[in-house]
């Protein structure tokens, strides 16, 4: 568990990273391979500045890495322990029936409003 009231803070952070649809999609596209940029706004169907953003905030938070090539940059999860704790994740979730998504604060009829 946490050891320190700064643990809970930088958990926080984690959870916070990837609490955006858009990033977790991206996180969830670089469990199965490295990609450009340019691949992951095909591949998603995102715009290319909003992939963009998002691939380096999930770098700046040190969940992405990119691996140069020439002129491209090949992006891959930079700790494969993160395709666990999705994986724990999808199985809470199942566990719960989703029930998270029910809360008042959090859910998606929150977001929807």
């Amino acid at each position: 568990m946490f050891t320190s009231a700064l643990d809970s803070k930088a958990a926080v952070s984690l959870f916070h990273s990837l609490a955006d649809s858009n990033r977790l999609t991206i996180v969830r596209r670089l469990a199965t391979g490295e990609a450009r940029v340019g691949d992951l706004v095909r591949e998603l169907g995102l715009p290319q500045s909003t992939t963009s953003e998002h691939v380096a905030c999930l770098r700046d938070c040190g969940l992405v890495v990119g691996r140069p090539e020439g002129r491209q940059i090949f992006y891959s999860l930079a700790h494969p322990e993160l395709v666990d704790m999705l994986s724990v994740a999808e199985t809470l979730l199942a566990a719960t029936g989703y029930e998270v998504d029910l809360c008042s604060n959090y859910g998606t009829e929150v977001r929807e409003r």
